[in-house]
């Protein structure tokens, strides 16, 4: 199974539930029958789309507290939903380590997206990261920090380390 094969499924679906105002169960059945996205990646697709969906107020709220210059509807359509998909993992799936997530989604937002939006993506996951490192709770339970320079790696402040190639979750 393709974990990243997985969350770029995802985020098309994203991108349509976002920008169509598709329900997100046909967006799922629409992108796996027109991708023909092979059935050991639907699961972990699923589970992000699902959730992510479910939990969408908060992880927009979560965001939003971080990046506090960039209101949701300013930023990228791409690069909302990656971050989106990402926050869903950092705070709802603790089977996932938190590096491959942001690693994931820097790479999405690199491939998708651009170099830029990789390290706006880093900057806003960075600080959520670096404070559920820290403090060592879910991310809800606390306020976080506003996110500052974009060009400091807030990653690796929370100990998050690149991903050797082919290294994936």
């Amino acid at each position: 199974m393709s974990r990243r094969l997985s969350r770029e499924t995802a985020l098309q679906v994203m991108f349509q539930v976002d920008m169509a105002k598709a329900e997100p169960d046909a967006a799922i059945s629409y992108t796996f029958e027109e991708f023909a996205v092979p059935e050991a990646s639907q699961n972990f697709a699923r589970r992000l789309v699902v959730g992510t969906v479910a939990h969408l107020p908060q992880i927009d709220q979560t965001i939003q507290s971080v990046a506090k210059e960039w209101n949701m509807e300013r930023m990228a359509n791409v690069d909302r939903n990656i971050l989106r998909l990402a926050v869903y993992e950092l705070l709802y799936c603790p089977d996932i380590p938190p590096n491959v997530a942001v690693n994931e989604a820097i790479e999405l937002a690199k491939i998708y997206s651009g170099e830029e939006a990789g390290r706006f993506v880093n900057g806003i996951l960075g600080v959520l990261a670096t404070a559920q490192n820290n403090q060592g709770i879910a991310l809800e339970d606390k306020p976080l920090p506003e996110m500052q320079d974009m060009a400091v790696s807030k990653t690796e402040e929370a100990g998050i380390k690149p991903l050797a190639k082919g290294d994936q979750t």
